[in-house]
């Protein structure tokens, strides 16, 4: 696979894009996490709005793939608030963790949040995920909010993480 990932190309989606998300978060996350059908749904309200509104200036998802192999994907997203960008859809096929792709996704989409002006990069994510938080500490993120929720049919410690991009 490392060979693999030297030939990963980080580009914009395409026709059948949205439904490859959907599907693996959804096959992923049951497999690996049991959530329930309700995470599926959540991705693909995520993705919806993001086909159907996006501001190309300042929002931008990214496909990792290798010639017609899809490896992962990355969303940065308008939050609402002023001056702070979402980190969405953050995703890495199991063949491909562990490589070093996850660092390139994550160092592409910090480098669009600073780009295009952002002051912040939030992404929200559960404690369980430990080969992400610790991508996310290692790029300086830091967890601002923690707490125990019931969610895809699970108990999880949700977590709120932020970067300062300034």
């Amino acid at each position: 696979m490392s060979n693999q990932t030297n030939n990963v190309v980080l580009r914009d989606l395409e026709i059948g894009d949205i439904g490859w998300l959907i599907q693996r978060h959804g096959e992923l996350y049951a497999e690996h996490d049991g959530f329930d059908r309700s995470f599926e749904l959540l991705v693909a309200e995520v993705l919806i709005a993001f086909a159907h509104s996006h501001d190309p200036s300042c929002e931008r998802g990214w496909i990792a793939a290798n010639g017609s192999q899809r490896l992962g994907s990355i969303f940065c997203v308008r939050s609402g608030e002023p001056e702070i960008a979402k980190l969405r859809l953050f995703l890495i096929e199991p063949e491909a963790r562990g490589l070093g792709l996850g660092q390139r996704m994550l160092e592409t989409c910090i480098g669009f949040a600073r780009e295009t002006g952002y002051r912040r990069l939030r992404l929200w994510t559960h404690q369980s995920h430990l080969a992400a938080c610790v991508l996310y500490d290692r790029n300086k993120f830091a967890c601002v909010k923690s707490k125990p929720v019931r969610s895809f049919g699970q108990d999880l410690v949700e977590q709120t993480w932020e970067l300062d991009l300034t």
